[in-house]
């Protein structure tokens, strides 16, 4: 069930690139195009990706690889458990984590190894990519809004699984990824909470594709949102803060709506006014869904 790249089983490879994967043969053959061209020896890491049961089979993802990583099959769903399946089959001393839409830069593996020598998890910086010159409103949103990987590292403790260094001992010490929740900041924190320490490699940088409409966005926030919802029930007085937060998430577009209007990412009034009206939307579809979740829990 899986396939060699990279060097054979005799020469024990440094890093292991972990890459779970679901139906998405065109970023998964940019995302190998970009491991290959990374400036860390390659002999010294191999590739390693679950595939999450493809509607497009096996053997496309086989050929969408064409020798350049191994291949394991991840009969449970979600990225949670691909990323497990992928680092049970792997052999590598460190784990990096990136995802199959991704772009690592040329140093990103160079960079993020560098930064174990001093921390027991990192986590590396995330940018975005646009599909045109013009950007929607999700575009000007997200460009606004996402993968703010530094304060999440520096601020709230975690890094995103887009990006993400660590010892294997530090993995097998905190334990799989989970499913139900926001699996990298669980898992992060959970790691944290053994006293392993965390840092930021501005250096170690992906590129993340950024949600292009707002249908693709609002399938991020519909995931999202049940993530927050189940990691704020695990906290005390979780549905009373929840309410809070619901509560002020109208509030939020007027403080909100100046970050996009005076963001240096956007390009004319246009791709400002696309950003508000996407963030008004968010917050008021967010809005609605808290209030919901918390009516259906007491139902």
């Amino acid at each position: 069930m899986d396939q060699h790249g990279g060097g054979s089983l005799s020469a024990m490879p440094n890093v292991s690139v972990i890459i779970p994967h679901f139906n998405d043969l065109a970023g998964l053959d940019r995302c190998l195009a970009a491991l290959e061209a990374q400036s860390f020896p390659r002999e010294r890491f191999e590739i390693v990706v679950a595939d999450n049961m493809s509607p497009c089979g096996e053997a496309a993802v086989r050929a969408t690889i064409a020798g350049r990583a191994r291949l394991v099959i991840a009969a449970a769903r979600g990225a949670g458990p691909a990323r497990n399946a992928a680092v049970a089959a792997s052999r590598g001393a460190l784990l990096a984590f990136t995802d199959a839409d991704c772009v690592p830069g040329p140093a990103w593996l160079t960079n993020g190894v560098a930064a174990l020598d001093h921390h027991d998890l990192v986590g590396g910086a995330v940018t975005l990519l646009f599909a045109g010159s013009g950007k929607s409103g999700a575009e000007a949103y997200e460009a606004v809004f996402a993968f703010n990987n530094r304060r999440y590292v520096e601020r709230e403790g975690f890094s995103v699984t887009a990006n993400l260094f660590c010892h294997r001992a530090v993995h097998a010490a905190t334990g799989p990824f989970h499913v139900g929740m926001s699996e990298d900041r669980d898992w992060c924190l959970r790691a944290r909470a053994l006293g392993y320490v965390i840092g930021y490699a501005p250096g170690a940088q992906v590129a993340h594709p950024a949600r292009a409409d707002w249908g693709a966005l609002l399938v991020k926030w519909q995931r999202l949102n049940a993530e927050l919802y189940a990691n704020m029930l695990m906290t005390p007085r979780g549905r009373f803060r929840w309410l809070l937060a619901t509560a002020a998430m109208p509030a939020s577009i007027l403080i909100h709506a100046p970050r996009i209007i005076a963001s240096p990412t956007l390009a004319g009034a246009l791709e400002r006014a696309r950003g508000v009206a996407t963030l008004a939307r968010l917050r008021l579809w967010r809005f609605g869904d808290g209030l919901r979740r918390l009516v259906s829990a007491r139902a």
